[in-house]
């Protein structure tokens, strides 16, 4: 009997089509300077297996006319708490979602993901 494959394509996409709420943003008065955003619990849910994920989430670029409001911003990561989806898929949506792609604006981050549940690193 042949063996099920463990991951499928639809695994890969789960979630990448979900709604996210806007983040929202002001105008920068100053230049030269970076800003890091740490999330020590961002979480999700594993598309296959249903289980929560947890990880930290650390975001850090140099805002040239806009910076990204905070609380929009954690409003956008709680999103991904019940959403199903890799983590690895969800630690570049703010890419896409703020400026398009990582090299349009040099916004940079970075997940470490815990193995397991219950303990972040």
């Amino acid at each position: 009997m042949p063996k099920s494959p463990r991951y499928t394509p639809e695994h890969a996409q789960a979630g990448l089509d979900a709604k996210f709420p806007e983040i929202e943003t002001w105008p920068n008065q100053f230049a030269g300077y970076e800003i890091v955003v740490d999330d020590p619990e961002f979480t999700s849910v594993c598309p296959k297996t249903g289980l929560p994920d947890f990880g930290v989430l650390t975001i850090r670029y140099m805002p040239d006319k806009r910076c990204l409001e905070l609380k929009s911003l954690k409003e956008y990561l709680q999103a991904y708490r019940n959403l199903g989806i890799f983590q690895e898929n969800s630690s570049t949506g703010c890419w896409t979602t703020w400026c398009g792609g990582p090299a349009r604006c040099g916004l940079r981050s970075r997940g470490i993901f815990v193995r397991g549940v219950g303990f972040l690193p």
